[in-house]
Formats: structure tokens, sequence, C-alpha cells
């Protein structure tokens, strides 16, 4: 099975969303689709997808249940599901919906939770405060550009016992310093600094202003395997 279309793009030396957004690169884009149409034309593409906006609340072993995972919980099952019996005593948020189901996918024990962007429900919100009452740390990992940035201030400043330091403990100063040296694409666009409000989060939005420079998580994949099964396995 082929990962998201912004890994496929990624592991081509493309940006993330040369594939999947026309706007990014039209004539890339339209070749891609002209490809697609003809030469794959009574074909399907095995292919795991990115569409996971939408659902109220999506995450993988995160509750000690025998159904299949990863879990799409609607809003009729919130209630339910805010005491239910859980799985883990530490997740891994992450923004990016193809990294989630890619990660997902490669690694079914592991526990995260999609983030989806910019699309904060009252219903999602209200599962993460009650996991976290419940005693759920909560480590986050999204695109580093003003966007991403911004939402992952939007996000923490919706949690009310998560502190900044676990919030970061993937995602650090320096290490988004060093992404975006090595990796970093520039873009003015991206790169524009937008409100937030979080300390630690300023000073990274500092940096992407500065370097003029973006990541996307997509480009981070093979390192975030390594951080994540690190902080997943930690007992501090």
């Amino acid at each position: 099975m082929l990962p998201p279309r912004g890994q496929q793009a990624v592991n081509l030396g493309l940006p993330a969303h040369s594939l999947n957004d026309s706007t990014a690169n039209p004539s890339l884009y339209n070749y891609y689709q002209w490809v697609l149409r003809h030469y794959f034309k009574n074909q399907t593409l095995n292919e795991l997808t990115a569409k996971l906006i939408g659902m109220a609340f999506v995450c993988n072993h995160i509750f000690k249940t025998d159904l299949p995972q990863p879990l799409s919980l609607n809003p009729w099952q919130r209630d339910q599901m805010l005491d239910y019996p859980l799985a883990t005593d530490r997740a891994v948020i992450v923004e990016n919906n193809g990294i989630f189901a890619l990660l997902a996918t490669q690694h079914p024990n592991w526990s995260l939770i999609n983030q989806g962007g910019n699309d904060f429900q009252t219903d999602y919100v209200t599962l993460m405060q009650r996991l976290e009452a419940r005693g759920i740390r909560f480590t986050y990992l999204g695109d580093l550009d003003a966007k991403g940035i911004q939402i992952a201030d939007t996000l923490f400043c919706q949690l009310k016992e998560t502190s900044i330091e676990d919030f970061l403990a993937l995602q650090t100063e320096s290490r988004v310093s060093e992404w975006l040296t090595l990796m970093g694409h520039p873009s003015v666009k991206r790169t524009k600094r937008l409100m937030v409000k979080t300390p630690a989060l300023q000073k990274q939005m500092t940096a992407i202003s500065i370097f003029g420079k973006y990541v996307e998580q997509e480009q981070l994949m093979p390192i975030y395997e390594t951080l994540i099964s690190e902080w997943l396995n930690s007992e501090d």
C-alpha cells in the first residue's frame, strides 16, 4: 500500500502538497492528474487516505477495546467515552492527517491522537480535556510553518492539565531550529509571523520567521519514528 500522497511527494523530493493541492505547483499537479487519468484509468490506487477531518475524534490505542484501530468517534459517542477504560498513560498528538494514518498503520500499538489541522470541534476538545484530567500526558508534533505553530498554540491553550514541557517534549526549540536549517523550504507566505500566546511557541514562530523557511511533517517521518518510540516507552 502506498503512503498518503503528501508522503509520496516528499519521498520523491517534492513539497508535501505538490500532488494534492492544485495551487502549490499547478503544472506538476496537472501533469500528475493527467498521469492518473491516462495510465491508471481502469485501476484503483492502493494508498492510505488522509481524509480524516470531520470526525469528532480519531485516535489509535488510547482506549481499551477490541475494536479495530484507529477509532473514529462521532459526537454521539463522546459522553460514553469520557470514562471509558484507557490503554495508555501518554499519547502523541499529530497535526497532519496523513502522518497520523501512516504512523498508525506502521506502528499499530502506538498511542496517537489525530489533531486534524485547524479543526477544533467542541467534542474533540472535551475529550482531550477529559483524557488529560484522567492522567494522560500529551506531546505534540505538527508542521513547522507559521500556521502550524498557531494551530499548536490554539490546541495548547485549550488544554488544562498539560505542561508546555510535555507538549513540546519532541518538538523542542533546538530541534525546530535544526530541522529548519537542514530541511527548510523557503516561503514568504508560509513563514509570515502569526499571533500566538504561548511563550515557547512564540520562540518557534520567531525561528520560522527569521529563517524564512518551513518544514512539513512528511519530511520528518524517519526522525519521528525514533523520537515517538523513545517518548512512548519512557518511564520519566
